[in-house]
């Protein structure tokens, strides 16, 4: 508070990745990101991380589920979460400190492929969409670098292209084991070459498996992001 006005922040939905089995999903308790939701929030922004229904705390079906391996059905299993972002983003509206109408949704792994999808909607307070290391169908024990059916993941980018609404950043570490060194561009390319806004940034090489640079290697990917904040005005703390 500053004089008895309240300062209303911007909102940061931070959505999580998909664990690969039942028990994985189970375990993951309530999802925070501790290191990274503090960096988000020294930015400026109001931190929300649903655990979304299927996952941890939240329980219940596996709504996200995309069917087996040669029948993916990507735009169904974003469809559950793309609907639970808009109904954390109204709540959030409600809050006095929280300012409905400019945020930003952000997302991991599959939680990547549901920043893109919410990007692609006409939900209020989203502003901007980051991608990182998004996708589905991979596994980086039984499949090192070829996820299943990446041609139905990249028409389902391309709808996402499409429909697409606001400003996209997607961040991809040049060795992810899950997706491999080629699908994620082409992926990016078909979103882009079907009218969606957005930018690419091949992050560096992490450990064995990129796929994890989000919480593993915060400084390769947090300039881009910084960056991408600046060009739109979107910085909380640059106001």
């Amino acid at each position: 508070r500053d004089s008895g006005v309240l300062h209303r922040r911007r909102p940061l939905l931070l959505h999580h990745g998909r664990g690969a089995t039942a028990a994985e999903r189970q375990a993951m308790g309530l999802k925070s990101y501790p290191a990274n939701s503090r960096y988000f929030a020294s930015l400026g922004f109001v931190v929300l991380i649903p655990t979304r229904v299927g996952y941890g705390v939240s329980g219940g079906p596996d709504v996200e589920y995309t069917g087996p391996c040669r029948s993916k059905r990507f735009e169904a299993g974003t469809a559950a979460a793309v609907s639970q972002t808009r109904q954390v983003l109204r709540h959030a509206g409600t809050l006095p400190y929280v300012d409905p109408d400019v945020g930003i949704v952000v997302g991991e792994s599959f939680g990547g492929l549901v920043a893109i999808a919410a990007a692609a909607a006409d939900i209020r307070g989203i502003a901007a969409a980051v991608n990182v290391a998004g996708g589905d169908g991979g596994d980086a024990r039984r499949r090192v670098d070829q996820p299943c059916r990446p041609d139905r993941m990249r028409n389902t980018f391309a709808r996402y292209g499409r429909d697409n609404r606001v400003p996209t950043l997607w961040l991809y570490s040049r060795n992810d084991r899950v997706w491999g060194p080629a699908y994620p561009r082409q992926w990016f390319e078909a979103f882009a070459q079907a009218g969606g806004r957005g930018r690419f940034v091949d992050l560096p090489a992490d450990k064995n498996n990129g796929h994890y640079i989000f919480n593993r290697n915060a400084p390769a990917w947090r300039p881009a992001f910084e960056e991408f904040l600046r060009e739109l005005k979107l910085s909380p703390t640059a106001r």
